[in-house]
C-alpha cells in the first residue's frame, strides 16, 4: 500500500486545492474510512494555524487540540462529517459540516454545542446481555437498553464525555435532513417522501427545499435539527459561518 496521496485523487469531500502541489498528506487508520481528512490538512490548509506537519505534531503534543472531546497526538488522524474540533486555549470550536457540493467545511459553534456530536445510525444489533449496539457512521458503537426506540438511519447526539445519548432524531417524513454527498451535497430540507426500492437497490428520498427540492439515495442524507445548521429554519445550503479551503479547478 502506498504511503503517498496525490492531490488530484483525493475524495471530492476533502477541502484541499488540487493543482497547487502533486502530493498531500495520506490519512492514517481511523474513523470515516477513505472519506476521512487528515487532521493536519484542516490545521494547515483550512485554518492556517500551522505551516507543516512538524508544527502540527508540536501543537498536538501540547494537548491543545481536541477531537470529539479527546486530545489527539496523531496529525494524520482522519476527520470526517460531524466531528467536533476544539481549541480550548483559543476558545474556538468547530463542527465538520458538508458545504455546497458535499465538500467538508468547518462551521464555528459555541462551547456548549462542542460538548456533543451527531451520529447517523448505520447498523443495529443485539449484544450479549440483551442490550442493543448502535453503530454510527464513523464507526462509533453506542450500547442502549431495549430495542424499540432507535432505528437505522435515525440520528442521535452523543455526549463527548460519558457517551450518553442526549438527543434522538427519527428518520421519517417531515424530518430535517442534510445531504452529505452526491450532486446535492450540502443542501438542507425536509423529507417529503421515502421510496423503498425492492431487492438490494438503495431506497430513494425526496427532499423539499426553498428552491423546490431534490431526490437522492437514502445513504446520502442525515437527519439533523436546526441547531446543526446555525439557523432557525431550513434553507438550501448549510448556514452559519464556515471555513473552507479554496479550489482552483
Amino acid at each position: 500500500m502506498t504511503k503517498h496521496q496525490k492531490r488530484l485523487s483525493v475524495p471530492k469531500s476533502w477541502p484541499v486545492e488540487r493543482k497547487t502541489d502533486v502530493f498531500t498528506v495520506k490519512a492514517g487508520a481511523g474513523p470515516h474510512g477513505e472519506e476521512g481528512v487528515p487532521l493536519v490538512v484542516l490545521l494547515r490548509d483550512v485554518l492556517g494555524y500551522v505551516d507543516s506537519a512538524k508544527e502540527a505534531r508540536f501543537a498536538l503534543n501540547e494537548d491543545s487540540i481536541l477531537v470529539n472531546g479527546q486530545a489527539i497526538n496523531d496529525e494524520k488522524r482522519p476527520i470526517g462529517i460531524f466531528d467536533i474540533i476544539a481549541f480550548p486555549g483559543r476558545e474556538e470550536y468547530y463542527r465538520v459540516f458538508p458545504d455546497e457540493g458535499g465538500r467538508l467545511a468547518l462551521t464555528e459553534i459555541d462551547a456548549d454545542a462542542a460538548g456533543s456530536r451527531l451520529g447517523k445510525i448505520e447498523k443495529k444489533q443485539h449484544v450479549p446481555g440483551g442490550d442493543v449496539q448502535l453503530t454510527l457512521h464513523d464507526g462509533t458503537n453506542v450500547t442502549v437498553e431495549g430495542d424499540g426506540e432507535y432505528s437505522t438511519n435515525d440520528s442521535i447526539v452523543v455526549d463527548n464525555d460519558d457517551k450518553s445519548i442526549v438527543a434522538h432524531f427519527p428518520y421519517e417524513e417531515g424530518a430535517l435532513v442534510t445531504a452529505i454527498r452526491g450532486n446535492h451535497g450540502g443542501k438542507i430540507g425536509e423529507i417529503e417522501t421515502i421510496d423503498v426500492t425492492p431487492g438490494s437497490g438503495s431506497n430513494t428520498v425526496g427532499v423539499s427545499t426553498d428552491d423546490g427540492g431534490f431526490e437522492t439515495v437514502e445513504e446520502y442524507v442525515v437527519v439533523i435539527d436546526e441547531n446543526f445548521t446555525g439557523d432557525d429554519s431550513s434553507s438550501e445550503d448549510a448556514s452559519g459561518e464556515t471555513v473552507s479551503a479554496g479550489d482552483d479547478e
